[in-house]
C-alpha cells in the first residue's frame, strides 16, 4: 500500500506550488510502493546508477533471466552464486558487477543489521550504507525512498530530478547545485513525493527501485 502520508502531501504541495499542482493532476494514480526487499532495493540502486530507467530496467531483467530468480526477492545467495563474468554479461560494467557482490557479501556475512535502520535518521541510515562499497549518496537516497518510503528525501544529484527542475520550473535552463537545494526547502517536508512526481513528468513508467 502506498504510504500513509501520501494523500496529505499531495494536497499541501498542490496547494503551496501551482507547477506541482499541475504535474500531481497529470499523473493522480502515482503512488509510492515498497518491493519489500532491502537487498534488492539496493542491488537496483546500483544497477541504475548513472544510467536511465529504461536502461536500468532492461540490466535487471537480463540479471534475472541469468541469474533464475524473481525479481521482487532477487537474495544476497543468489547474486553470490554468479561470476563476475555472468553478472557483466547482463549489462553491468565491471565495478557495479564486484559491487554487487560486494552488497551479497555485507547481507550475507550479517555486516549490515537492517532490523537498526527504522529507529535510525535519514542521515544515519545513509552513513551506515555508504560503508559498502558502491553505495554512495545517491544509491542511499534511493533506499529511503523506494524501500523505507521515508517522506521528505530529495536526492540533489539525480539527473532525472535536475532534469525535470530545469524543465518545469527554468524553462530547460541548466541550473546550478545551490539553486537546486533551494528547492529542498521549497518542498519540505514532502521532498520524497515531490521527487517522484519530477520523475514521473519525464517517464510515463513509474520509477521504482
Amino acid at each position: 500500500m502506498k504510504p500513509e502520508y501520501w494523500d496529505e502531501a499531495s494536497r499541501d504541495l498542490s496547494k503551496r506550488c501551482k507547477i506541482m499542482r499541475g504535474l500531481i493532476k497529470i499523473h493522480p494514480e502515482a503512488d509510492l510502493r515498497s518491493r519489500g526487499s532491502a537487498f534488492a532495493t539496493l542491488a537496483r540502486a546500483i544497477v541504475g546508477q548513472q544510467i536511465s530507467v529504461a536502461a536500468a530496467q532492461s540490466v535487471w531483467n537480463r540479471l534475472v533471466a541469468v541469474a533464475d530468480i524473481n525479481a521482487k526477492t532477487v537474495t544476497a545467495p543468489a547474486i553470490l552464486s554468479m561470476r563476475v563474468e555472468a553478472l557483466r554479461a547482463c549489462g553491468l560494467s565491471g565495478s557495479k558487477a564486484v559491487y554487487l557482490q560486494d552488497l551479497a557479501r555485507h547481507f550475507s556475512d550479517k555486516l549490515v543489521n537492517p532490523r537498526r535502520w527504522p529507529t535510525m535518521s535519514d542521515d544515519e541510515v545513509i552513513d551506515d550504507l555508504v560503508r559498502i562499497k558502491g553505495i554512495g549518496r545517491w544509491s542511499a537516497e534511493m533506499f529511503l525512498i523506494f524501500y523505507m518510503m521515508r517522506p521528505n528525501v530529495f536526492p540533489v544529484a539525480d539527473i532525472g530530478v535536475i532534469r525535470a527542475i530545469e524543465k518545469h520550473f527554468h524553462d530547460g535552463e541548466q541550473i546550478g547545485k545551490g539553486e537546486i537545494e533551494a528547492y529542498r526547502t521549497r518542498w519540505a517536508p514532502w521532498n520524497t513525493v515531490a521527487s517522484w512526481y519530477l520523475w514521473r513528468s519525464l517517464e510515463a513508467k513509474p520509477v521504482v527501485y
